[in-house]
């Protein structure tokens, strides 16, 4: 399931990465907003939404759920690094053997 959901993830993000770049930018008019006649508003009147930018927002809904849905996946898979049973206590040095006729 986890492979799964990373892969559609990485598919939809090349998709908006595509229809962003495909779609026409409103920085352009800027200069109208400083002394052009042209403009209605500062970056430009608000129009209709196109099919590229009604696409852009469903891909980006679907981004942000495959993202959300990752980090849940990922958290329930994370194994912990600490060991589940405390390490066992640490027994003193056994003292050196004597030989037998020393005492």
């Amino acid at each position: 399931m986890f492979t799964l959901v990373v892969i559609l993830h990485v598919i939809v993000s090349l998709i908006i990465i595509g229809l962003v770049l495909l779609q026409a930018g409103k920085g352009a008019d800027i200069g109208s907003a400083f002394g052009g006649a042209g403009s209605q508003a500062v970056f430009g009147s608000m129009s209709t939404p196109t099919v590229l930018g009604k696409l852009t927002t469903v891909i980006a809904v679907l981004f942000m759920v495959t993202s959300f849905s990752l980090s849940i996946l990922s958290h329930k898979r994370a194994a912990s690094i600490m060991p589940s049973s405390a390490p066992a206590p640490a027994t003193a040095p056994a003292a050196p053997a004597t030989p037998a006729g020393l005492k």
